[in-house]
């Protein structure tokens, strides 16, 4: 973000009334945590849906019934043709009107475009504008670099497919939808060749997302996400909650006995699109190591894209056992809300606030804290 666009959002937020904030949020991925957090804490709210995928928010979780019976969480929509034209000028112009401070989500980076949500959204954002595309794989500087700077392990990464000399996870970016990636594995050249020709053929993949595939060493290990939240009101870092992935179809796999399994992957290859989390917990004995692993990020992230990470972020990955020594290995990098609101269910927010918090409602409180503190803009961007 530049200087010129920092200092607008520094003015907007100047022009607003603070006594009457509205969180907004993209109507999906995790719009409906943000709300209800917000709710929580006294917040209006307010979310901004694509034609055709509004009535999750404007018909079931609407706000309803008066304060006595409330009910829902949503008390506005916008509705779009098509989530990027948030950027409009006249979108932004409604936005400011109710004093909106947004909250991004994996939505909001996928359907909008990073330069134009970096330097033209006029809309004062809670988090890091900068830091949000160094979670795609094809950025200078992306999450590899930030994690190999922050001293935290990541897969090995093979250059090229013919380097592949033993197991590996292939991500390519599907052809249908460019923002999900079509996962295959390969312990060989030949047989990066075979599988690939396969999903060319079918047209689940395109030759040139093929060229800018990821190949990752495949790591086997227990698959855990760590979900943090780090203040910069009290420089502290939390542990919000840990949880693991839903995928089809290879879920549904997974619960067939070998034989049926091995039936069905005569017809169809399993794939890895993600569908929900899991709300799982981790042995006491792993908490130190997972937050040495949020300390590390949060301390390079600050030195790469100051002011760095700004509220919620998940590090994904697995703990896998070698020599006798459990260790983390890392091999995704949320840097915003993440998509699972079951991470409340597990324990770790609890233990430090008397109740398990939503990311949502940490975030809700943390703007709150801000605005009592005076210091709301620190969190904002």
């Amino acid at each position: 973000m530049n200087f010129k666009a920092h200092k607008k959002i520094a003015d907007i937020l100047k022009s607003y009334d603070l006594k009457n904030l509205t969180i907004g949020v993209l109507g999906g991925h995790s719009a409906l945590d943000v709300c209800h957090g917000a709710r929580q804490y006294g917040f209006r709210t307010l979310a901004v849906c694509q034609k055709g995928r509004a009535q999750t928010y404007e018909k079931y979780y609407k706000s309803r019934g008066g304060k006595s019976a409330q009910k829902g969480c949503i008390d506005e929509i916008i509705e779009l043709e098509k989530f990027g034209d948030i950027v409009k000028p006249e979108i932004q112009k409604r936005l400011r009107a109710r004093n909106t401070i947004f909250i991004h989500n994996r939505y909001f980076w996928v359907y909008c475009d990073f330069n134009k949500i970096e330097n033209d959204f006029l809309v004062p954002i809670f988090g890091t504008r900068e830091m949000l595309k160094l979670e795609e794989r094809d950025q200078p500087l992306n999450q590899y670099h930030l994690l190999q700077k922050a001293g935290i392990r990541i897969p090995q990464l093979f250059k090229t497919p013919k380097t592949i000399d033993h197991l590996a996870i292939v991500k390519v970016n599907e052809a249908d939808r460019g923002y999900e990636r079509a996962f295959f594995l390969a312990e060989s050249f030949a047989d990066f060749q075979k599988k690939s020709a396969g999903l060319l053929l079918s047209k689940k993949i395109t030759q040139k997302a093929l060229d800018k595939a990821i190949i990752e060493e495949f790591i086997v290990g227990a698959q855990i996400n760590l979900n943090f939240f780090y203040s910069p009101l009290s420089g502290e870092l939390e542990l919000m909650g840990t949880d693991m992935r839903r995928q089809t179809n290879l879920d549904g796999l997974l619960r067939l006995p070998a034989s049926e399994q091995i039936e069905i992957l005569k017809y169809l290859q399993p794939s890895m699109i993600e569908t929900g989390h899991v709300a799982v917990t981790m042995k006491e004995s792993l908490l130190e190591k997972a937050f040495g692993l949020g300390e590390k990020f949060v301390t390079a992230a600050k030195k790469l894209a100051p002011p760095g990470i700004i509220g919620p972020f998940a590090l994904q990955g697995a703990v896998v056992a070698e020599k006798g020594k459990e260790e983390f290995v890392i091999f995704d990098v949320s840097m915003r809300i993440p998509g699972s609101p079951g991470t409340r269910f597990t324990p770790y927010s609890g233990y430090l606030y008397g109740e398990s918090l939503s990311c949502g409602e940490r975030i809700a409180m943390e703007i709150r804290q801000g605005l009592k503190s005076g210091k709301l803009e620190k969190l904002l961007t």
